[in-house]
């Protein structure tokens, strides 16, 4: 079925970014994996090649393109690569970027997104904590006020970007009493004192994306560190979270289908029995289930991106095209594994590394069940 919410303009980039792709970070994947982490020169040349500052206004450094598509357009040409890369750009460009153009001061502005842009300043957010997991609400890193500072202490988990990044925003409670009303959100620099970072955490899988534990220790920072206004920190996460969600979604469907791709392409040229495996009707008849459950996940994905381009998209559908998504991801990819026979078991192979990477997608950006929650308020529930 043919693909309508793209005009010639996002597929003439699309081409822009998978050139870049191809040229700069296939070559190096290998690399990324044993490093576990991804280099600067890769966030510097991301950056030269404009892919860093899409939603960033011109006069900061950015290309200015308002217009979601484009967005989604790189989302889906990195997930070719693997989960890993729209992970770390995503977290970067388009789930921490937006609070900075959005909510930001003019000298903040000024201050951090031209760095943002370009790959200089790499960007992660503090949300997640040891206690906390998807209850946002319930945060213990708290912000007091001290004379003309505030003095933040706590911790962090789970963090992407966490081990690299250069500035963080960062959830903290400035107001006890208030439960999700006293909740700020604060830019803390990477220099400041009492930061300090743990080990690169151990994962099973997305070896590529520096995964961290952040720690706070009577960090001081003033009033020009807060972002957004005071005590709306919680409201402000809750207005983010639909694009973090749907893009989170577009990668878990463009990342399955291409997984599936090259195993439809392995079912072609494996043989057993004196045929292609492709040619046996479990196979075949696998396969085609599992196009069809891709195309049709591709459908609705497709017109939630028309919707958050409009700004109309809710954090429900959000929530649905996350929730579904991800299992679809991780249902696919578990088959085509299976297709692999022993070869899908090997980390050598794309499809037993796509397998480890899909099942982190079910429970972050909020877990499965979490988006089940919501959907069932929705429904009166």
């Amino acid at each position: 079925m043919k693909r309508d919410i793209y005009n010639e303009d996002h597929e003439s980039f699309r081409e822009s970014a998978a050139t870049w792709i191809e040229r700069s970070v296939t070559p190096n994947a290998e690399k990324y994996i044993q490093e576990k982490s991804l280099p600067r020169e890769f966030w510097l040349e991301a950056g030269a090649q404009g892919m860093l500052g899409l939603a960033i206004p011109e006069e900061y450094g950015g290309a200015g393109a308002d217009d979601f598509r484009f967005n989604a357009v790189l989302t889906e040409e990195m997930a070719k690569v693997g989960a890993w890369m729209p992970t770390c750009v995503g977290i970067h460009a388009d789930i921490t970027a937006p609070y900075i153009v959005e909510l930001g001061t003019e000298e903040q502005k000024q201050r951090w997104l031209p760095g943002v842009a370009s790959g200089e300043i790499l960007l992660g957010i503090g949300m997640t904590e040891p206690s906390g997991g998807s209850d946002l609400a319930a945060l213990k890193t708290t912000a007091v006020r001290d004379g003309d500072e505030w003095v933040i202490n706590g911790s962090k988990t789970f963090i992407t970007n966490g081990y690299s990044g250069d500035l963080i925003v960062t959830a903290a409670r400035t107001d006890p009493e208030k439960g999700p009303k006293g909740i700020t959100l604060f830019g803390i620099e990477a220099t400041k004192e009492g930061f300090s970072r743990g080990r690169k955490l151990d994962k099973v899988g997305m070896e590529e994306s520096d995964t961290s534990e952040l720690f706070f220790e009577n960090v001081r920072v003033t009033d020009a560190e807060i972002i957004g206004e005071l005590n709306m920190g919680f409201v402000h996460m809750m207005q983010k979270l639909p694009q973090e969600r749907i893009a989170c979604a577009i990668a878990n469907t463009h990342h399955a289908k291409q997984i599936l791709a090259e195993t439809i392409q392995y079912a072609k040229d494996r043989q057993a029995f004196g045929q292609s495996i492709g040619r046996f009707q479990h196979i075949k008849f696998l396969l085609a289930e599992l196009v069809t459950a891709v195309e049709v996940c591709e459908a609705y994905m497709d017109k939630c991106v028309a919707a958050h381009a409009e700004g109309q998209l809710s954090a429900v559908e959000a929530a649905k095209a996350k929730w579904w998504s991800s299992d679809m991801q991780n249902e696919v990819i578990d088959h085509c594994v299976q297709i692999h026979g022993g070869y899908g078991f090997m980390n050598e192979y794309r499809v037993a590394r796509a397998w480890r990477d899909a099942r982190v997608t079910k429970i972050w950006a909020g877990s499965n069940e979490i988006m089940k929650e919501l959907i069932g308020r929705e429904l009166g529930f």
